[in-house]
């Protein structure tokens, strides 16, 4: 398992979230940026080895753009990661997907610092995950 794993299993059973900036995807798309792939592999290997932990991933935005159109770029991004995770052996029928947009903000849209905080991936234990797959 990756270096990092027993801290992100740590957060996301103990303190119930796992939230990161460090799942970066290019410019108003859901393409994931390789340099996620470490920190979406590690997750995925925590899910395979806990192969009954259901999840679901948050997806949020800043406030650029119309709202409309970063509620479903957060949908997209939050199912693109799904799919990195499955790819890499985790269930997908133990993962749900759900995006804000801007709804959420954890920090100020008027810096960059805070746009930055602001576009980020939660990862939740989830009890009733339903999906299609």
């Amino acid at each position: 398992m990756a270096a990092g794993a027993p801290d992100t299993r740590k957060k996301l059973l103990d303190e119930g979230k796992f939230s990161t900036n460090g799942i970066l995807f290019d410019v108003n798309s859901d393409k994931i940026k390789s340099t996620s792939y470490g920190i979406l592999k590690e997750i995925a290997s925590l899910l395979k080895e806990s192969a009954d932990m259901k999840v679901k991933i948050i997806g949020h935005t800043d406030s650029d753009g119309d709202e409309a159109s970063n509620l479903l770029l957060s949908k997209k991004r939050a199912e693109a990661v799904k799919s990195f995770l499955v790819s890499q052996g985790a269930e997908g029928h133990n993962i749900a997907t759900e995006g804000f947009g801007e709804e959420n903000p954890v920090a100020t849209n008027a810096t960059a610092e805070g746009k930055a905080q602001n576009r980020r991936v939660e990862i939740k234990p989830h009890d009733h995950v339903v999906c299609d797959k």
